[in-house]
């Protein structure tokens, strides 16, 4: 089995957090998106990984400590790691076509903006699986279309009648991913464009007009990293799934005066806590120092530095200084507010 991450995009919903570092490496209670997401999957499949390949996009901006982590995380999981570049973006298929030689055998690919919690059996008697999650407001997703065997007939994009509740979340499963090379590569030929972009589910209705098998991998949670407000509702969500199996989030590696830590919370090595109450649902980058403040529901990132705070559903970067009295921010690596 493989697993293929597109993750070539800059995250401009995430900004100004996404500036300096890509979207999928910003920590989710104290680890990078893209690392949760892939070893969430690896859970889920329950099988032997043999390859994990990453699209990346510009190196200037996923450069070569960008390169190394991903390496890492895949040989820790017991995986070949693949790198690829997608240096124009034109779209979802176009990024998976850019992984062209991996592109064979059974696969999932996974979009690096989301993560799930899940607990199934694969469908490995199906071509194809699609991830969904129900929601209240399918009219806001794409969804799928089910005929009477369960089984995908189409995929629709924002109904205004109502199709069904299951949105597509962005992580497909392949018996053979070389048949959606196949139809991606048709796609590519015969310049099929929407959006303004090669996409995805072009290659996905072409196999399923060939009648090819697609089913349903319905997840227990889907959440979104896509922008401030929604990331730092996902840390809390994740700090309280965390909490609830037994793992400890705080290191035994930081200083503590007069402070209260109200859990579920994630505080990393070296960080300085004085005259501070922090928590519930608060990450904190190492070497952090939080003076005379009260954190909750935030994610603050490495070697920053809080004084005199009073923050709530806050997101702040590296390296910045932040001292004062705002209830609502985001704050990209390197400001200051003194």
């Amino acid at each position: 089995m493989k697993i293929i991450v597109p993750m070539a995009g800059r995250g401009s919903r995430l900004r100004p957090h996404s500036l300096t570092v890509p979207k999928p490496l910003i920590p989710v209670a104290g680890k990078p998106i893209v690392h949760r997401l892939v070893e969430d999957i690896v859970g889920v499949l329950d099988q032997e990984i043999d390859e994990i390949a990453f699209i990346l996009g510009d190196p200037a901006f996923f450069g070569d400590e960008v390169v190394e982590s991903l390496k890492e995380l895949a040989r820790g999981l017991g995986a070949k790691p693949s790198i690829y570049r997608q240096l124009d973006p034109k779209g979802t298929g176009h990024a998976i076509m850019c992984a062209e030689p991996s592109l064979s055998g059974p696969a999932v690919i996974a979009y690096a903006d989301t993560l799930i919690r899940a607990n199934f059996d694969l469908d490995k008697e199906a071509d194809s699986v699609i991830w969904t999650k129900r929601v209240d407001n399918p009219e806001a997703y794409g969804v799928v279309n089910l005929n009477e065997r369960d089984e995908i007939i189409e995929l629709v994009e924002k109904p205004e009648t109502f199709v069904s509740d299951q949105a597509v979340i962005g992580i497909y499963y392949f018996k053979d991913v070389g048949v959606l090379k196949n139809e991606l590569q048709y796609v590519l030929d015969h310049n099929i464009i929407n959006g303004g972009e090669y996409q995805i589910n072009d290659g996905i209705k072409r196999m399923m007009a060939d009648g090819k098998v697609f089913k349903t991998g319905t997840v227990d949670e889907w959440m979104d990293c896509g922008n401030k407000e929604v990331t730092v509702e996902t840390n809390a969500r994740m700090l309280g799934f965390l909490a609830e199996s037994g793992v400890s989030l705080i290191s035994e590696k930081i200083t503590k005066e007069n402070a209260q830590i109200i859990e579920p919370c994630c505080i990393a090595d070296n960080v300085i806590l004085k005259n501070c109450t922090i928590g519930p649902h608060v990450s904190v980058g190492k070497g952090t120092i939080i003076e005379d403040s009260t954190v909750k529901n935030s994610i603050i990132q490495t070697n920053t530095v809080i004084k005199n705070a009073v923050l709530d559903n806050a997101m702040i970067g590296n390296h910045a200084h932040f001292d004062g009295k705002f209830t609502n921010v985001s704050i990209g690596d390197y400001s200051q507010l003194k």
